[in-house]
């Protein structure tokens, strides 16, 4: 397809590959397996442009977007690559904004941390663990609270004008919004609500705090598997929903349409953020990210961002659970 549209491009492509492979050849002298892997042309099986390849062979630097994921690139994908030219490969982890996931979003939770830090956080968010010192203070906690159920009863709001659905907003909401797809599991999440639900019914009386699970991401068009997840979300949360004995306990929504003026009502909101992707599969995340800065509590995997996330907050308030990347990693070549 690329010769019939691009006829003059795969030429050039060709001629880059044969100039590059030389280089190769020169710095690594009779490894015809590595010239076969750092080709820019597969040809096992029908012949393909190998868009990475052709990337870093093409760039001055090339960098990842989490240190785990640097890390991987240059240990895994990249490796040959990597050997070849070390200085090419930096880091540089996903950011997102403040002035629109706190100032805008979240516009109650930037006044109070103003008036306790200052307004400098906004362009240093370094300057936010001055918070650090008044964690424990009363007052604090008290303003602390009370702006996240606020927080809360907007997006009560928001959920009964989109679904139809009343959610207590004294209850824990657990937040798992992004890309519905197979790594990042929301499956595991539902299995987990499937598992609670059903521990309810067993033992009517059991004591467990009252949680409401919300759900929200978009499915590329073609991918099957993830418009099946969506329809299983809704299918848990017709029967969770609908039944009186879990009724108080536990709710399932799932919030359509996931744009960002909806996803700024969400994240200040959210009390437990679900980042439970496989480890290794995440290259960032940055959702993450927007939970956290609204106060989020995470629960998740050693996986894309997380990692600096945890670090900066502290193994105390980092829900760890999972697998690394090397666990599974051996789980795999040992056949699973």
């Amino acid at each position: 397809m690329f010769q019939r549209v691009l006829p003059r491009h795969l030429e050039i492509i060709y001629e880059i590959n044969h100039r590059f492979l030389e280089t190769v050849r020169e710095r690594f002298p009779g490894d015809d397996a590595r010239l076969a892997r750092m080709s820019l042309i597969d040809e096992s099986g029908g012949k393909a442009v190998r868009m990475a390849n052709l990337a870093c062979a093409g760039s001055h630097a090339v960098n990842g977007v989490a240190a785990l994921h640097t890390d991987l690139l240059k240990k895994d994908v990249l490796r040959d690559f990597y050997e070849m030219a070390p200085d090419t490969f930096t880091n540089k982890t996903n950011g997102v904004t403040p002035r629109r996931f706190m100032l805008l979003s979240n516009p109650a939770l930037a006044e109070l941390i103003d008036r306790t830090v200052g307004e400098g956080w906004v362009t240093d968010p370094t300057a936010l663990r001055k918070l650090e010192d008044v964690a424990d203070d009363p007052d604090f906690q008290k303003n602390w609270r009370r702006v996240k159920l606020d927080n809360k009863h907007r997006l009560a709001d928001l959920i009964q004008i989109k679904t139809g659905i009343t959610v207590d907003p004294e209850s824990m909401f657990d937040i798992q919004v992004k890309r519905i797809h197979a790594y990042k599991r929301q499956h595991l999440n539902l299995l987990y609500i499937v598992s609670l639900y059903q521990e309810i019914k067993k033992n009517p009386d059991i004591d467990i705090v009252p949680r409401t699970f919300i759900f929200a991401g978009k499915a590329a068009p073609g991918y099957d598997l993830a418009k099946r997840i969506i329809k299983l979300i809704h299918s848990v949360g017709e029967t969770v929903n609908g039944d009186p004995e879990v009724a108080g306990r536990l709710k399932v929504v799932f919030i359509p349409n996931l744009t960002v003026k909806n996803a700024q009502r969400i994240y200040p909101a959210a009390d437990l953020s679900e980042q439970i992707s496989t480890a290794g599969k995440e290259a960032s995340g940055t959702g993450n990210m927007k939970f956290a800065m609204n106060g989020a509590l995470t629960i998740g995997t050693l996986d894309g961002a997380n990692v600096e996330i945890r670090e900066e907050v502290g193994e105390a308030n980092f829900f760890l659970f999972g697998l690394t990347v090397d666990p599974i990693s051996a789980l795999k070549s040992s056949g699973y």
